[in-house]
C-alpha cells in the first residue's frame, strides 16, 4: 500500500512499522479522549477572541515605542479570558521561558524576601535566575533568599515539611508543572490546586508562581483555575501553536502582572510600551491553533510511552497514566542509545534532517546535552523534538510534533535507529 511505501522510503522497516501500528491500535479511545479535550480547549480560546472582538486592524504592526497597539492589547486580554486572570502580558520581548519566570520572580521579589520551591531543585536554567549557581544579576545578588522543600520519594509533595519552610520572610512560592529533566512526576491542575490552597492556608498573602510550560491545554483547567497567582510559560511552546516565532507570556493578578511590565520595560512605562514588530497574526493564529496542537503531541507522548515500554525501557510517565503535560522520558540507560533515538528524532525533522545530532556544552547546564531538533522556529518544543543532559539514568526527553503524525514519524525512526544500532531488540 501507498502509505507503507512512503514510509519504506523516509526508511523505517515493515518490522518497526507493524509493531507500531500494533501499539496505536490498544490507544483509539485515549486519542478519542484527547480530541475531545481539544475541542473543549478549541471553543475556550475562540469565544475569549470573540468576546475581544477581533478583527483584522489587530494584525497590523507596530514599531518604535509601540504606543496605542490595540492589537497587542486585545490579545493579552485574549490570553486573560482564556486563562480566567485578572490580566496578562504577552510580549515578543520576552525572549523564552527562563526569560518570562526570571521578569515574574524579580518583579515580584524585594531584597530581604524569601523565595520557596516545595518540589526540591529547580530546573537547570533555573537555578542561575535564583542564584542556587552563582550568576550575575541572580536574585541572590539582590538579596532574595531561598528555600526549598524536597519531594517524597514516589515524587509526591512533602506537605509538613513545606509547612515548616514557610516563615514570615516567604514572599513567593514557584511550582514546576513540568517534570524538566527530572523523572518525577509533572502534576495534574489539581494537584497543583491542593498544593497551593495548604500554602496558602499556611501563609494567605503568599504568592504562588507556576511554571506552567509544557502544559497549557493539556487538561481543560489551568492552574490559574485553581488559586495560581501566576501562571508563566513560552510562546515557542505549547501556547504558541507552533507559529509564534518568540515570545513569552505572564497571566495572573492585576498587582503581579503590572508588576512584571514595570520589571520587563520599566518602571512608570509598564504595558504601553513594546511595537509587535508585526508578529501579531502569528500569535493570535499559534494560539488559535494551540489546542489542536498540543493534542497531536500528547497522542505522540503516549505512543512513545507504549512503544518503549513494551521493549522494556522504564518511561515516565508510564503507558497507562494520565497526562499533564507533552514531555515523555525514556530512560535509555547508555549515552550511545540517546545518540541514537536523537538521531532518529532529528532524521524525521522537516528541517535539517540531514544533521547528526551530537552532545554539546550547552549554556545553563553542568553536564553535555544532546538536542534534536529540526524545527521551523529555532528551540521551539511544541514542533518535534528530542534532548537531554548526559547523566545517568541516561534519560532523554521527547516531546511535541505540530501534527500527530509527524510525531508518530519520529517514534518510529527513533526506534529504527535504535534497532539499526543493535542497541534494541524488537519482541
Amino acid at each position: 500500500m501507498e502509505r507503507e511505501a512512503m514510509y519504506q522510503k523516509l526508511g523505517i522497516s515493515r518490522e518497526v512499522l507493524a509493531f507500531g501500528e500494533q501499539v496505536i491500535s490498544d490507544l483509539r479511545e485515549r486519542f478519542d479522549a484527547i480530541d475531545a479535550n481539544a475541542e473543549y480547549n478549541q471553543l475556550k480560546v475562540i469565544a475569549a477572541l470573540q468576546k475581544n472582538r477581533v478583527d483584522a486592524t489587530c494584525f497590523a504592526a507596530t514599531t518604535g515605542y509601540g504606543y496605542d497597539d490595540l492589537g497587542r492589547e486585545k490579545l493579552e486580554r485574549v490570553y486573560a479570558d482564556t486563562f480566567h486572570t485578572e490580566a496578562a502580558l504577552v510580549r515578543p520581548q520576552i525572549t523564552c521561558g527562563t526569560h518570562a519566570l526570571a521578569v515574574a520572580l524579580s518583579a515580584n521579589l524585594l531584597p530581604g524576601d524569601e523565595l520557596l520551591s516545595p518540589m526540591g531543585l529547580p530546573y537547570d536554567t533555573l537555578q542561575e535566575v535564583i542564584g542556587i549557581r552563582p550568576s550575575r544579576c541572580s536574585l541572590k545578588e539582590y538579596g532574595v533568599t531561598y528555600r526549598q522543600a524536597d519531594l517524597l520519594p514516589d515524587g509526591s509533595f512533602d506537605y509538613p515539611a513545606i509547612k515548616a519552610a514557610i516563615n514570615e520572610k516567604t514572599k513567593l512560592i514557584t511550582i514546576q508543572r513540568s517534570k524538566g529533566y527530572a523523572t518525577r512526576p509533572s502534576y495534574s491542575v489539581a494537584q497543583i490546586g491542593e498544593l497551593i490552597a495548604f500554602c496558602k492556608a499556611c501563609k494567605p498573602d503568599v504568592v504562588c508562581m507556576v511554571d506552567n510550560c509544557y502544559g497549557e491545554f493539556v487538561e481543560p483547567t489551568e492552574p490559574s483555575d485553581v488559586g495560581a497567582d501566576m501562571i508563566v510559560g513560552s510562546l515557542i511552546k505549547n501556547p504558541g501553536g507552533g507559529l509564534a516565532p518568540i515570545g513569552g507570556y505572564i497571566c495572573g493578578t492585576k498587582e503581579c502582572v503590572e508588576r512584571c511590565a514595570f520589571r520587563l520595560s520599566a518602571p512608570g512605562l509598564g504595558q504601553e510600551v513594546g511595537a509587535n514588530l508585526g508578529l501579531l497574526p502569528s500569535l493570535y493564529q499559534g494560539f488559535f491553533l494551540a489546542p489542536t496542537v498540543v493534542a497531536g503531541a500528547l497522542k505522540g507522548a503516549i505512543f512513545a510511552a507504549n512503544i518503549y515500554e513494551r521493549l522494556g525501557f522504564k518511561v515516565i510517565p508510564n503507558g497507562s497514566e494520565s497526562r499533564h503535560d507533552i514531555i515523555q522520558a525514556v530512560e535509555l540507560g547508555s549515552r550511545e542509545a540517546m545518540v541514537a533515538f536523537c538521531s532518529g528524532i532529528q532524521a524525521a525533522a522537516p528541517v535539517d534532517s540531514y544533521v547528526t545530532p551530537v552532545p554539546w556544552a550547552m549554556p545553563g547546564y553542568d553536564d553535555e546535552v544532546i538536542m534534536a531538533a529540526g524545527a521551523f522556529v529555532q528551540g521551539s518544543s511544541i514542533e518535534l523534538s528530542a534532548d537531554g543532559p548526559i547523566r545517568e539514568p541516561y534519560a532523554v526527553y521527547f516531546q511535541g510534533g505540530l501534527t500527530w503524525y509527524h510525531a508518530k514519524l519520529g517514534i518510529l525512526m527513533s526506534l529504527q535507529k535504535l534497532l539499526d544500532a543493535g542497541l534494541v531488540e524488537m519482541l
